[in-house]
């Protein structure tokens, strides 16, 4: 399939089959994600894979509640995913890379070691692995979608014995889509066309 295509079809499914995702075509899809860009080529970034029922519950154990569940018209569909990937990143990863002498500047602005990063590259890594995972999954012919982080960061952390100092972005889910995907109610909102979000030379 051509980019343009991929780019076009990908689309956020949350209902799935309980089908496995066969296994050649996931580790196709994760080392396609591995390379995604990264700031300094830090790679900060880490995957927690959980394939099956038996590994996928404690991820929905940790990240939603049983009041959440009973009202989500979404929580069946998204349960069956055969595949929940859960990305998490090193900060410390990336404050030690812009440390050294390459990335430092001379009054070692660039590192942002002694305050606050005007952008935490961190995250913006792990966004790229992400939208890398929804298009390979796409052009394999998968469903997928991702899940933002809104409860359970610690529990799941403990739950996949996952280090204390990683930040947990969200999860990519994955499978055979299913027909009963009830659409967003966002999607009503329309896309912003380039004419309306592309300022050229300027605002």
């Amino acid at each position: 399939m051509e980019l343009a295509d991929v780019a076009r079809r990908r689309k956020m499914v949350r209902s799935f089959s309980t089908e496995p995702v066969p296994a050649h075509v996931l580790d196709h899809v994760l080392d396609l994600a591995c390379r995604a860009p990264s700031a300094g080529n830090t790679g900060g970034w880490d995957a927690v894979v959980l394939a099956g029922p038996d590994e996928t519950a404690p991820f929905w154990d940790a990240t939603t509640t049983a009041d959440w569940r009973a009202r989500s018209r979404r929580w069946a569909g998204l349960s069956r995913a055969p595949v929940v990937v859960a990305l998490f990143v090193d900060p410390d990863a990336y404050r030690a890379r812009y440390a050294e002498p390459d990335k430092d500047g001379p009054d070692g602005e660039l590192g942002g070691v002694d305050g606050e990063w005007p952008v935490p590259y961190w995250f913006v890594d792990g966004g790229f692995a992400v939208m890398v995972m929804l298009l390979a999954a796409t052009d394999a012919g998968l469903g997928a979608c991702f899940l933002g982080n809104f409860r359970g960061e610690a529990a799941l952390r403990g739950a996949l014995g996952v280090p204390d100092d990683r930040r947990y972005v969200g999860a990519v889910l994955m499978g055979e889509p299913t027909g009963d995907d009830p659409p967003s109610p966002s999607l009503a909102r329309g896309r912003r066309r380039a004419s309306e979000v592309v300022h050229r030379g300027g605002w």
